[in-house]
């Protein structure tokens, strides 16, 4: 029997905002490095706009296998997946998930509700430079509407 995740003392996972990469050599090279570039994006926005926040907000970055292997507990926290579907199994999941942003071009690939009430979004590209170019338009494009909605999040979005 598997046991039940227990997250580490003082970690709320109620206040998580997840970046997920592959767990992968070629994903743990190129994209967690870019999702690091996200996290503080992300952190930028939290710290800009915490007087508004109902609580606090943590950003973390985890592997595609940690995540998936903990659906009870992580699943229903807005994720952000960073890294193409060969080397992030959480990306080939959305893929077939999520709707594909109006910005989805042959080189990248964008993936989110553009209503922002399901949380996930899903930022990729054909190699590692297209890949950087989707972070970077995603944080320029969607991340400040995409947070807003995380920080009005009533209920999470149940799968």
């Amino acid at each position: 029997m598997a046991e039940e995740y227990q997250p580490a003392a003082g970690v709320q996972v109620a206040s998580l905002i997840l970046i997920v990469t592959g767990a992968h050599l070629r994903a743990e090279m190129a994209d967690r490095p870019l999702a690091y570039r996200l996290q503080k994006s992300v952190e930028g926005w939290l710290a800009k706009h915490a007087a508004a926040l109902a609580g606090p907000l943590r950003v973390l970055v985890c592997s595609d296998i940690w995540f998936m292997n903990q659906p009870a507990v992580l699943h229903a926290r807005p994720t952000i997946s960073v890294g193409g579907p060969g080397v992030n199994a959480l990306s080939a999941f959305f893929y077939q998930k999520l709707p594909h942003a109006p910005v989805h071009d042959a080189e990248t690939l964008i993936q989110l509700d553009p209503e922002f009430t399901d949380l996930r979004a899903c930022v990729w590209g054909m190699n590692h430079e297209s890949t950087a170019a989707a972070v970077d338009r995603f944080i320029d494009e969607f991340l400040p509407a995409y947070l807003r909605a995380v920080a009005t999040q009533v209920e999470p979005s149940e799968e």
